[in-house]
């Protein structure tokens, strides 16, 4: 199982880079599962990737608190809206298919709206309430 989860995490990471240029593809998303994969398949790899000065932070406050920054949660709102939109609005798709995508959207963008958008000003943690 360790090498599976070591040729996952290596797979997830390429996608997640991958995802960087395409934006139809996520990032964060593939690099959350690539530090699973590796969390279980290769401690040396896991700690590389939450230590790494633009992936580590997204990756720890999500395993930590759940947190989406609200930039994140305003970029992925523009690409689903692109992405989603002409396939809805204009594309040549039967309509149970359109309406299956449009409740595909709705249903991320509510996933990633209701995730906790950073420390509450109070300092308490975004998830639980309570005081670090």
């Amino acid at each position: 199982m360790r090498f599976f989860f070591l040729i996952a995490g290596w797979g997830s990471l390429a996608l997640g880079f991958i995802g960087i240029v395409l934006p139809v593809l996520p990032t964060v998303p593939f690099f959350l599962l690539a530090a699973y994969c590796f969390s279980k398949g290769s401690s040396r790899m896991h700690a590389w990737l939450l230590a790494h000065p633009w992936m580590g932070p997204p990756i720890r406050e999500w395993n930590e608190a759940g947190v989406i920054h609200p930039r994140a949660k305003r970029i992925a709102t523009a690409m689903i809206l692109v992405v989603f939109s002409y396939p809805v609005l204009l594309g040549p798709i039967p309509l149970w298919l359109r309406v299956l995508l449009a409740f595909l959207a709705v249903a991320v963008l509510a996933f990633v709206w209701t995730r906790p958008g950073g420390k509450a000003r109070n300092g308490q943690h975004p998830r639980t309430g309570i005081n670090p």
